[in-house]
């Protein structure tokens, strides 16, 4: 936010003195998660997983790579989030793309033949953090000239923009137990395999995001830079037909991935009665994971106008709903008990967060952008992908062919939506380059 709010060369350096002093303090939140979860991970190991047939030692040592793991990627955001206020976005996604493609594909060769272990595949994934941290940091540094001068500890740039920061932390952290909150129960409530096919159903569910970090990126920072220059009718225009846009893929894409999961993850795992047992989870995960896709909107704007106390009630309104409704569920039906917590705490999101958003922020506009910006993408790919994908599955044909059928649907619902919107397509090509999107685009 800091780095879109201003371009010159004065503004760089303060943005690089203040880059600097928040690293320091990213260090030393890294450092304290890595020590906290070695101390804890001998109670984890013991009391907390339901981890039958692996011995304590190994499980304790996986575990504490996996803290490793987080403190890398803890100050990863920071740098990830100067790259992208500079306008950086493909330098930060081809840095991204690279270090998770290195971190799953290296890690099934390290499995296949090095050693098939828990320590090997959170070593790779420890060095690939750390790898994937100094080269972030180096691109961060560059975007923003540091090396032009050696940068300081600036005090007062940290108090100017504390209470900013302290939300984004509190944030940060809800936003972390929210996304978590459900394998963490889970890993307590059900068995390891259990919790493992929620989680293979989980990353299905979670492809969905592919799409949505890079929109999250590039919509951030123009809202913010629209915000500065005070041109509201830009910030709506851009605000309600980038969500169309964005929806008008993850909506069509989220109902092809339901209708066919039993025939994808068939083919992914060779398991077909593995993917049979997890239809219904995927498909209660991807109706919460699309509503959360399009909460991404209301919270570029909310920190665009510098609210970030307002994700943190939403966030702590959520999870007090959330927590005794996934015991409760999780409790009497397991994993499916668990992803229909996840469907129901995000439409729960999508409702009360629009409106706890709208009714600060560009006021009047919750119902319209609901009903425009996500209701009608969502009739789209129903109406097309998701009924016209379900007849095309009862047919005798071979899975790819089906999957063929399926995909093209899913395109069709999404031209639909473009066809019946073509400003929307204008107003995402705005987020290209320096291209203004301007009211009177329609």
């Amino acid at each position: 936010r800091e780095v879109a709010r201003g371009r010159s060369a004065a503004d760089r350096a303060e943005t690089g003195d203040l880059l600097h002093g928040l690293a320091v303090i990213y260090g030393v939140g890294a450092v304290l998660i890595a020590a906290l979860v070695a101390a804890i991970a001998p109670w984890i190991g013991r009391h907390w997983l339901n981890a039958s047939g692996l011995a304590l030692g190994e499980v304790v040592q996986a575990i504490r790579l996996m803290g490793l793991v987080i403190a890398l990627r803890f100050p990863l955001s920071l740098y990830l989030g100067a790259l992208m206020g500079a306008g950086r976005m493909a330098a930060a996604s081809a840095i991204e793309m690279v270090m998770v493609t290195a971190a799953n594909l290296g890690a099934v060769a390290v499995l296949a033949w090095v050693s098939p272990t828990l320590q090997a595949f959170f070593l790779w994934q420890v060095l690939i953090g750390g790898i994937n941290l100094a080269v972030v940091r180096i691109a961060a540094r560059r975007a923003l000239h540091v090396g032009a001068r050696r940068p300081r500890f600036d005090l007062s740039g940290l108090r100017r923009i504390w209470r900013f920061s302290a939300g984004m932390g509190a944030t940060a952290v809800l936003g972390a137990i929210f996304l978590q909150s459900d394998k963490i129960i889970l890993s307590r409530m059900v068995s390891l395999e259990a919790l493992g096919r929620y989680t293979l159903a989980g990353i299905v569910a979670r492809s969905l995001y592919v799409f949505v970090v890079p929109v999250f990126g590039a919509i951030y920072p123009r809202l913010t830079a629209l915000h500065a220059a005070g041109d509201e009718a830009a910030i709506k225009q851009l605000y309600t037909l980038g969500a169309r846009g964005l929806m008008a893929v993850v909506f069509p894409v989220s109902c092809f991935l339901g209708v066919f999961s039993t025939d994808l993850i068939t083919l992914w795992t060779g398991s077909a009665p593995l993917a049979r047992s997890l239809h219904a989870v995927v498909v209660l995960l991807l109706i919460g994971t699309s509503a959360n896709a399009a909460m991404h909107f209301p919270y570029a704007l909310q920190l665009a106008y510098g609210k970030s106390n307002m994700p943190v009630v939403i966030n702590t309104v959520l999870l007090l709903a959330f927590a005794p409704l996934l015991v409760v569920l999780a409790g009497r039906y397991g994993i499916v008990g668990g992803a229909a917590s996840w469907a129901m705490l995000n439409l729960l999101y999508l409702g009360f967060g629009t409106w706890f958003t709208h009714r600060t922020l560009l006021r009047g506009l919750g119902l319209r952008w609901i009903i425009g910006s996500v209701g009608a993408p969502l009739t789209a790919a129903v109406t097309v992908a998701g009924w016209g994908g379900w007849e095309a599955n009862r047919l005798d044909l071979p899975i790819m062919a089906r999957l063929v059928i399926g995909g093209v649907l899913a395109c069709a619902a999404m031209v639909a939506v473009v066809v019946a919107s073509p400003e929307t397509v204008r107003a995402l090509r705005a987020l290209r380059g320096d291209d203004r999107v301007t009211s009177n685009h329609g």
